[in-house]
């Protein structure tokens, strides 16, 4: 089959969530035999240079960007309230020369998919019905407006608090105007298609979650004999700060006062200067910012700490942290998607009593959870293969092409 995919960004290297999920499927399809066109957004804030990287994708994996600045500016955020309908967070990657790079690509290339990544590019669905006779298949990250919905709860600003109020209102007539435009639905969790269900979804539906490629090695097991706790994720993500607050406040300052000499290290890009005061003004909070190589810091801690209380879509640093034999303590809501077993391949902790008891538990049951951390990596290389998950995709869209010719 010819693939095409768009995502709002470059996703490669695959930092974040989004982009690992991206990238992770192109390699998937790529692998099986199949020929793949990305097209991107080439983002100030995510800017690659696409010539350093393009001897790293696989063979079958043709990579082209086009560069957008879409930057927040005050300005043109006030000219979209009053000029335009269209939510400013998604009016932002609305590209003229995207568009005409795509026209360019559909006249000259056919394809049997083509699947549009994440909420931002579904404006562009209109220019590929015209086009092409492709099937479409729209793959779901998120439930976007429930994110923003979180923001402008979170929200302390008056001014500011009005403004999110209309801009998620906004989001969710924008994200309900897609449905049932495209061929396919492809939700990350069920929880997500379930929603997409309740806002009137009639089309198919693939429940397709983000593999990962990761050799367990089962012979290489992890060191528990001091305890390492830590956090890895994006600290500009409302979700996350949401839920590292709430495990501080109400957690974290109750733990310490049993075990002193305990640490809590926590990682992540785009930390804001007020949330990296938050973090320092509790004790022993060892802030990493920003890290070069995810793995490498996977693998010098043992305990992954995810507080989430809120959001959509699945944890991908979750199935990679147990893959590396991480014993992992998250609410249901963070392993949402994932589906493992609590106590046998991760630990769940659903209010402060609960996750307090379960740091106790792994301070003081280091041969018990040696036994989840090797339980935890069997589950994922099963369920998180990154080669099934795309070949039971990529056969899904043969029998749909099939039904329909």
């Amino acid at each position: 089959m010819n693939i095409l995919q768009l995502f709002n960004k470059v996703p490669y290297p695959p930092k974040d969530g989004g982009s690992v999920a991206v990238f992770n499927l192109s390699k998937g399809f790529a692998k099986a035999g199949h020929y793949v066109d990305l097209l991107c957004l080439n983002t100030n804030k995510h800017f690659i240079n696409i010539s350093e990287i393009k001897d790293k994708l696989p063979e079958n994996i043709n990579l082209k960007a086009i560069n957008i600045n879409t930057d927040i500016k005050i300005l043109f955020a006030l000219k979209n309230i009053i000029f335009s309908n269209l939510p400013y967070i998604a009016e932002r990657f609305i590209s003229k020369d995207f568009e005409t790079e795509l026209i360019n690509i559909l006249k000259t290339t056919s394809y049997d998919i083509i699947q549009i990544e994440g909420l931002y590019m579904m404006p562009y669905i209109n220019t590929i019905r015209e086009y092409s006779e492709a099937t479409v298949s729209y793959r779901a990250h998120n439930i976007e407006n429930e994110i923003w919905q979180l923001n402008l709860n979170q929200e302390k600003n008056i001014l500011k608090k009005i403004y999110l109020k209309h801009l998620t209102k906004r989001l969710k007539k924008f994200e309900l105007s897609f449905l049932n435009t495209y061929d396919i639905l492809i939700p990350i969790t069920a929880r997500d298609g379930e929603i997409f269900k309740k806002y009137g979804n009639k089309k198919t539906v693939h429940i397709s979650p983000t593999g990962i490629d990761i050799k367990t090695d089962n012979s290489s097991k992890k060191d528990f004999s001091e305890i390492k706790l830590f956090h890895l994720g994006s600290l500009d993500w409302v979700p996350n700060i949401e839920g590292l607050q709430w495990f501080l406040k109400n957690i974290w300052i109750k733990i310490i006062s049993k075990y002193p000499d305990l640490q809590f290290t926590v990682a992540g890009r785009n930390a804001s200067k007020e949330f990296i005061k938050t973090l320092k003004s509790y004790k022993n909070i060892i802030f990493k910012g920003e890290i070069d190589n995810a793995i490498d810091f996977m693998h010098n801690y043992n305990i992954m700490i995810v507080p989430l209380l809120s959001g959509s879509g699945m944890r991908i640093k979750i199935i990679e942290g147990m893959a590396y034999g991480n014993v992992i303590i998250s609410t249901s809501k963070g392993a949402e998607g994932i589906n493992a077993e609590n106590k046998k391949e991760i630990l769940i902790a659903d209010n402060p009593n609960e996750f307090i008891q379960q740091i106790y538990f792994v301070l003081n049951n280091k041969e018990k959870i040696k036994t989840i951390s090797e339980a935890a990596k069997q589950f994922i290389s099963v369920n998180f293969n990154n080669f099934a998950i795309s070949n039971s995709l990529l056969n899904f869209y043969s029998e749909v092409i099939k039904t329909n010719n």
